[in-house]
């Protein structure tokens, strides 16, 4: 908890010098929500890997924890203009939400409501670098 707002802001950064920009970030011990755009030129996997590799050392280094790593897969998902407020409340919240439900639950209810394949390396941790 105490090195959430750092790490938010630090993902900010990294988005700002990818071409982006963060409009909602939010989540709990385990992982985080990230509502985001960036130009049309960059992949979501390029986006993703920057900001989990830049902030998985930034992490390491602020929390004084090696340990500190993101897992391997992620999840995205394309959110239309209409949707904004309403994605941004659900990730606002998610302290809340994660009380009734856990994560790998709620990732995999996201992937079956959105019929896509979960590959179960989805929740493996990082490799050791």
């Amino acid at each position: 908890a105490e090195l959430e707002p750092k790490l938010y802001a630090y993902i900010g950064g990294i988005l700002r010098r990818k071409d982006g920009q963060m409009v909602e970030i939010g989540g709990v011990e385990d992982h985080i929500h990230l509502l985001a755009g960036f130009h049309q030129s960059r992949s979501v996997a390029g986006m993703v890997g920057a900001i989990k590799s830049n902030s998985s050392s930034f992490g390491k280094a602020e929390s004084r924890n090696p340990a500190f790593s993101w897992q391997m897969g992620y999840a995205a998902f394309t959110v239309s203009e209409s949707q904004v407020p309403r994605v941004r409340r659900y990730i606002r919240n998610q302290k809340e939400h994660h009380r009734k439900i856990g994560y790998e639950d709620e990732i995999r209810e996201l992937c079956r409501r959105h019929r896509i394949q979960l590959e179960e390396s989805f929740f493996e941790d990082e490799p050791e670098s």
